[in-house]
Order: structure tokens, then C-alpha cells, then sequence
């Protein structure tokens, strides 16, 4: 059976698709057949993000159209045999997407032995983002440690209990807490919201907290998702929580603010 997995958030901008690209590849790497799906029609990042955009021919909404079959539709990564993006449409708007289209295509992945299906969300609670959830077993709920991303997390929290195909059926969404660009420093200043806060806030565990990093921004822009980088602090946090997700124990790390040495606070280093 095919785990559907939504990467979802209030507000955009927190990290979702740089995370849904990591975590497709940290899948992947572990021997799942993965497959991630791009539903923010009309604007189609997740391409550039796992570096095979120029390889776009058919997109998603072709083949909820029945313009394409999926076989020619996804598109095998170059680095995991196992791995396949679905593209978004540029073009079309986001009623090109029905709920009847999504199911046939999310039942055709999985008759195709896909292991996990990532549904990489647009922002906020628009159509593309209830169909993205809407047939999710598990939600990975990306937040930035502020308060506005937290306050419109706790409205899709909300969305997932009450308007999916499990809620309908009296079951729940597994929901998990990522948490993206954390900053230790600034939370011991006060400036950002602290893991518990935000675990508090929304009733949820963190299965994985991502530090600031430039390495993100710079993996992004290369078309390498950062969980490839496992130099960067960012790549091993995503490993970490890919390995949450899939049942492993994984001690938390880059949460706390390194202290400096006797000769760094002497020297400045």
C-alpha cells in the first residue's frame, strides 16, 4: 500500500517545497519508490528544486486531462532510480485540478508500487491545497518558529481534522511538526519562538527541526535538495527527520546555541 504523505503550511515562504524535495530524496535513498507530486499549479518550484525542469514535457494536469499518461508525465531523477517528480502545470489555473483527477492519478501510483506519494502543497487553504490533503495518510506540517506561521499552521491543523477523506471517516491524519530555519541564538534572545512553544502552541511533536542555514538557499539554486549535502548541519537535520518518519530514534540535534570556547571568547573566533 502506498503511504500518501502531505507537505503542507499556512503561509508560504517557510521552507515546503526545499523540504518535500529533501524528504522525497531521503525516502528514496532509503529504498523507498518515491514519488513527489507538484500541486501549486500556476507557479511549478519543485522542478527547479530537484534540478530537472529542462526535462518538463507533460505536467500533472495533463494527466488529470488524459493529455498524457503518467508514464510519460513523470520524470525519473538522476540521482535514485527509485525517485519520480510530477510537475505542475505553469499555465493552466487552479481549477484545472478536480478531486476526481487527483484520485485516479494518486490510485495509479499506487498501482504502480510507489511506496510513498509526497504531496507537495501550495500555501494557505486554497483548492490546490485541500486536494493536496485531501487523501493524505500522514501530514508533515512545515512551520517557521514565528508567530504568524504558527497561528496559520494551527488553521490547517483545523483543515486536516475536519475536511479530509479519513476525517469523513471518522479517522485521523498522522500530523507531524517540521521546523524549518530555527535559529538557537535567536531564541535564546527572545526575537523567535522556542521547539516547545511551537510543540505547545500546536499540540504536535517536532519530527524534525531544520537549522538557518545558507547551505538550503545554495543547494536550492543548484537544483540539489540539501539532504544531499550531509556536510551541512541542514542536510543531516532532514536526514534525521526522514529516519523519524519512518520509525527510526533520532536524538534531536542543532537545537541549542554551541557554547564558545576559553580561546574563541578571548580571541573572538
Amino acid at each position: 500500500m502506498a503511504e500518501i504523505i502531505v507537505v503542507t503550511s499556512g503561509k508560504g515562504g517557510v521552507g515546503k517545497t526545499t523540504s518535500s524535495a529533501s524528504l522525497a530524496c531521503g525516502f528514496a535513498r532509503r529504498g523507498k519508490k518515491v514519488a513527489v507530486i507538484d500541486f501549486d499549479v500556476g507557479l511549478r518550484n519543485l522542478d527547479l528544486i530537484m534540478g530537472c525542469e529542462r526535462r518538463v514535457v507533460y505536467d500533472f494536469v495533463n494527466v488529470i486531462h488524459g493529455e498524457a499518461s503518467l508514464k510519460q508525465a513523470l520524470i525519473k531523477d538522476k540521482r535514485f532510480e527509485n525517485l519520480f517528480v510530477l510537475a505542475a502545470s505553469q499555465t493552466r489555473d487552479k481549477d484545472a485540478l478536480t478531486k476526481e483527477g487527483v484520485e485516479k492519478v494518486l490510485k495509479e501510483l499506487a498501482d504502480e508500487g510507489f511506496d510513498i506519494i509526497l504531496c507537495d502543497s501550495p500555501a494557505g487553504i486554497e483548492k490546490g491545497a485541500f486536494l493536496a490533503m485531501y487523501f493524505a495518510d500522514q501530514a508533515v506540517v512545515v512551520v517557521n518558529p514565528e508567530v504568524s506561521s504558527v497561528r496559520d499552521s494551527d488553521r490547517i491543523l483545523g483543515l486536516l481534522s475536519s475536511k479530509t477523506r479519513r476525517a469523513e471517516a471518522g479517522e485521523r491524519v498522522r500530523e507531524h511538526l517540521l521546523l524549518t530555519r530555527y535559529s538557537p541564538s535567536r531564541v535564546e534572545t527572545g526575537e523567535m519562538l522556542s521547539i516547545k512553544d511551537v510543540e505547545e502552541v500546536l499540540g504536535l511533536k517536532a519530527v524534525g527541526v531544520i537549522p538557518e542555514s545558507p547551505d538550503v538557499l545554495n543547494a536550492s539554486n543548484k537544483g540539489e535538495p540539501v539532504i544531499l549535502d550531509m556536510e551541512s548541519n541542514a542536510g543531516q537535520a532532514y536526514d534525521d527527520a526522514v529516519a523519524r518518519l519512518l520509525g527510526d530514534e533520532r536524538p534531536m540535534r542543532f537545537t541549542l546555541q554551541e557554547k564558545k570556547g576559553f580561546f574563541s571568547k578571548i580571541f573572538g573566533g
